[in-house]
């Protein structure tokens, strides 16, 4: 039989999943129906053009992410052989996390404001898809870890999505753009 916090805390999953989903579908829908302006955003010091800025930052973020993960699964007892998670891990998870949102920013902003939802090929497709939805888990996640009696599986769940997505994101464009013949990689 659920409790009363249990059945709460149900609810307050569904509706974080829910503005997640809307968080994704309203960028989506901006992407979509924005008209691209085709203009890059300013650069960053040290890249020639977008493209390889652009990579580079999602390859930090992923990097990232990966720590994030490996992180997680020692502070959650996961981490095979890894022994007791130190104290000074969970603020290490924040700020790696922290940091690679910070770094999607800006690739994100110019892929929704200067390119769009591009549908032209398969990766794109993905790529505007795990885009879009990453973002969605982000608020998600964000949610579901200052709510109280969601199901203990709830956040490991949120975490694994915002992981997969963002990996699915870089992996139909930075990776692919680093595994292109001859372009630059500055």
């Amino acid at each position: 039989m659920t409790t009363g916090s249990q059945h709460t805390g149900r609810w307050i999953l569904l509706l974080a999943a829910l503005f997640g989903a809307l968080v994704a579908v309203a960028l989506g829908t901006y992407a979509r129906v924005h008209t691209p302006t085709g203009r890059p955003l300013a650069l960053f010091i040290g890249f020639t053009s977008m493209s390889p800025m652009k990579a580079w930052l999602a390859a930090a973020a992923a990097v990232l992410a990966v720590i994030q993960l490996l992180s997680a699964l020692w502070m959650w007892g996961r981490l095979p052989g890894a022994g007791q998670a130190p104290s000074w891990l969970s603020q290490s998870h924040r700020w790696t996390g922290t940091s690679a949102f910070l770094l999607t920013l800006p690739v994100a902003y110019h892929c929704l404001w200067s390119l769009g939802f591009s549908t032209f090929d398969v990766r794109t497709t993905v790529h505007s898809f795990a885009g879009c939805a990453f973002y969605g888990a982000f608020a998600t996640k964000m949610l579901v870890l200052r709510a109280r009696n969601v199901p203990s599986w709830a956040l490991p769940l949120a975490g694994g999505v915002l992981f997969v997505t963002l990996i699915a994101a870089w992996a139909t464009a930075s990776l692919w753009y680093f595994t292109q013949p001859g372009v630059p990689l500055r």
